[in-house]
């Protein structure tokens, strides 16, 4: 029985790789710079790349720019769109001219995020409490890129709280410095964070309560491209459409990222030890 199975699943990957072999090759995956963009845009590439002998360049551009480009057709997909309310005002403008597919991940996290030590559990105690969060001398929430959506929010927070904060705009990678620092010496500190995160599994974080939901609620993350994808690309869309993820394959990929510290040789490590779940999101688009 176990021979037949495995025959049947070469098969399957053999007929796979034919097909995929009538699509175009060559593509380009706009990214963004958060952790689990990252991690699936390097993890998909080596798959591709590997196996079907892909030309997979990417791309790494701000939130407008990857939108614009999509619809221009300067990139062929992207794989991480938050609907229906952080990337919605993204999509707006170039609903007619994207195509959005599948989600392969629900349930997710966004808003103000403390150490679990802080005082305080909703965000308008930051109101009473912003000398406690100061950064470079003057009440600060940490956080990315002020092209991301986040950043976009967490103004309208601000504003909605009528928080005397202002938002210091960085990297992702300089906004964890800065955390891991205030961290190891238990001092407050407030950023912008979302989950799926590894920072949830290396320190003791909580998100501040957000009783006017300016963040919104938990929603899921799809993949998206430009128009005519799915034409072009019938087998790498079904494939993708039935690519699931959840905490702990998301969460274990990103960890092995963060503690390869590069996303090839993290993302590598990840695949090798979970060949069975590659293999089905492969045989799945069948």
């Amino acid at each position: 029985m176990k021979k037949v199975l495995h025959t049947l699943t070469a098969a399957a990957m053999l007929m796979a790789a034919t097909t995929a072999q009538a699509e175009d090759k060559t593509l380009v995956i706009g990214t963004n710079n958060w952790a689990e963009n990252i991690a699936v845009a390097n993890m998909w590439k080596l798959i591709l790349e590997n196996r079907y002998d892909y030309d997979i360049e990417l791309s790494n551009v701000s939130k407008n720019a990857l939108y614009s480009g999509l619809a221009n057709g300067d990139f062929d997909l992207s794989l991480e769109i938050w609907l229906p309310t952080t990337d919605a005002r993204y999509l707006e403008p170039y609903k007619d001219q994207l195509e959005v597919h599948e989600g392969w991940y629900e349930g997710t996290g966004l808003g103000l995020v403390v150490p679990s030590y802080a005082d305080i559990d909703t965000i308008p105690e930051l109101k009473a409490h912003a000398e406690d969060y100061g950064y470079q001398g003057s009440p600060s929430i940490l956080g990315i890129d002020s092209g991301s959506a986040i950043a976009g929010l967490t103004d309208e927070a601000i504003d909605a709280y009528g928080l005397p904060l202002e938002q210091v705009n960085s990297s992702g990678p300089a906004m964890m410095a800065a955390l891991d620092a205030a961290y190891q010496q238990k001092e407050p500190i407030v950023v912008t964070l979302w989950s799926p995160h590894w920072a949830f599994a290396e320190y003791d974080l909580k998100y501040l309560e957000d009783p006017k939901n300016i963040y919104g609620d938990n929603e899921t993350i799809y993949w998206f491209s430009r128009q005519n994808f799915s034409e072009d690309n019938p087998w790498l869309t079904r494939v993708l459409n039935d690519w699931q993820m959840d905490d702990d394959s998301l969460g274990g990929l990103m960890a092995e990222i963060e503690q390869a510290g590069d996303p090839v040789e993290g993302a590598t490590t990840w695949i090798e030890d979970n060949q069975a779940l590659v293999n089905e999101w492969l045989e799945t688009g069948e």
